[in-house]
């Protein structure tokens, strides 16, 4: 931890950052993610935070980024990291999971239930089961709550193993810092002297080359030690097309399973249980009305339903189909021959940009949210694939695109203009004569 002269200075610091954090974002975000952070070291240019139980994993995997922007290199930092139970010790402690990520806590239903069996193997018998065992299918579904309840179920029934679990960012962030700091020693140490490995999101290794340099041999030196290794991503190893051949191979060595989304019992399922701890009484009607308005992932669903209470809350209406409706209209869907260009030219109009801004490459705000909005909308109306949506927006690589999809999906949790200005976009784009009538 940061030693008592240290902390005053870290302390005011974070409060310089705050601020500008709860200028970024709306203030309900900022009270439930980012107000609970505290700064409690650094080293290099990494400032490392401390976060409750349960807050740290959705602020790292979220607002990892925006954080970073808003430090912009006060007192020279440039990074950051999450400290183990509020403990930095330069890092090098062990990573604070989510413990509701357990495989109790599972929602199984016909999608995922291969990738629990499987997740749930390797966490009772590692490196004897599946090795590497590899779980892709598209964000929101489950994939970094398996992950972290295999690392929960090790800590809580063999806590002597060593067991490591990162995003693919982290990695990368942490592997960064290594090299500037002349650190690349230690964190071998850190990621190979391990008896597991699990890494969220390896999509974002694609690019990086330094990066994936360094995570083939830390894959080769775990592998051929008898480690486990348990990766996840957003698609198969062999669609990560910008990815080296050689890392994509060995993605495929061991058991390679889809986690896809879930049918209309396992959402009533995932509702109910919501529901429930949320302290709300409510009639299987609305749930089931909600569950069929959110067919995308869990994630979604769990968004809607916090705007339905939420509404239902500050409006004293009581909870029913009717306030569903009225709160979460269902998404129309357009065929896989909507056009992009049509879906670009819309969203450019309704930013009050050009279709040349929405697909360049200014960086200017208005441009970057509708870009962000027509990604959006281009994955939802369309079957195109993501390095697809990523060409047809001035090249962009796969990273940018899931981080347009995330953004967006975050702010439709808590947003209501944006959710008004998707859903205005929706209707125009399957109703192209409306404006006109």
């Amino acid at each position: 931890m940061a030693d008592d002269a240290q902390q005053p200075e870290l302390d005011a610091l974070w409060r310089e950052v705050r601020e500008r954090l709860r200028a970024s974002v709306p203030e309900s975000t900022f009270k439930l993610w980012l107000e609970p952070l505290a700064a409690s070291g650094r080293r290099g240019e990494t400032l490392y935070l401390s976060a409750p139980d349960g807050v740290r994993a959705w602020v790292e995997r979220r607002y990892a980024s925006l954080i970073r922007e808003a430090l912009g290199g006060i007192g020279g930092l440039r990074e950051i990291s999450f400290a183990a139970g509020g403990d930095s010790r330069e890092g090098q402690g062990r990573v604070e999971l989510n413990s509701s990520y357990t495989f109790e806590r599972f929602v199984i239903g016909n999608g995922n239930r291969a990738a629990h069996a499987a997740a749930l193997a390797v966490a009772e018998a590692p490196s004897e089961a599946y090795n590497p065992l590899f779980l892709h299918g598209p964000p929101g579904l489950g994939k970094t709550h398996l992950l972290v309840a295999i690392a929960n179920y090790l800590e809580a029934h063999a806590p002597a193993l060593e067991v490591r679990y990162a995003t693919a960012e982290t990695f990368t962030n942490e592997f960064v810092t290594a090299l500037r700091a002349s650190g690349a020693e230690e964190f071998k140490r850190r990621y190979r002297d391990i008896d597991m490995l699990l890494v969220d999101d390896v999509q974002f290794l694609e690019g990086k080359r330094q990066t994936e340099e360094e995570f083939f041999h830390t894959f080769n030196a775990l592998y051929e030690g008898g480690s486990q290794l348990v990766l996840s991503a957003d698609r198969l190893p062999r669609e990560l097309s910008t990815l080296a051949s050689r890392l994509r191979d060995r993605f495929e060595w061991g058991l390679t399973i889809a986690v896809e989304p879930p049918n209309l019992a396992t959402r009533v399922t995932v509702l109910r249980r919501l529901i429930r701890e949320a302290g709300v009484e409510t009639e299987r009607d609305v749930i089931t009305e909600l569950a069929r308005r959110i067919d995308a992932n869990v994630r979604q669903l769990h968004g809607a339903l916090t705007r339905v209470l939420a509404h239902a809350s500050l409006t004293a209406k009581p909870l029913s189909p009717d306030l569903v409706a009225e709160v979460v209209p269902k998404p129309l869907r357009a065929a896989s021959s909507t056009p992009v260009e049509e879906i670009q030219q819309r969203v450019a109009t309704a930013f009050g940009i050009s279709r040349a801004e929405l697909v360049g490459s200014t960086r200017a705000a208005t441009p970057v949210r509708a870009r962000q909005v027509a990604i959006f909308l281009t994955r939802e109306l369309t079957d195109l694939s993501l390095p697809q949506i990523g060409r047809l927006y001035g090249g962009r690589d796969h990273s940018t695109v899931i981080n347009s999809l995330r953004r967006i999906e975050a702010g439709l949790d808590e947003d209501e203009a944006l959710i008004a200005r998707v859903r205005e976009l929706r209707v125009a784009i399957h109703n192209p004569t409306s404006e006109e009538a």
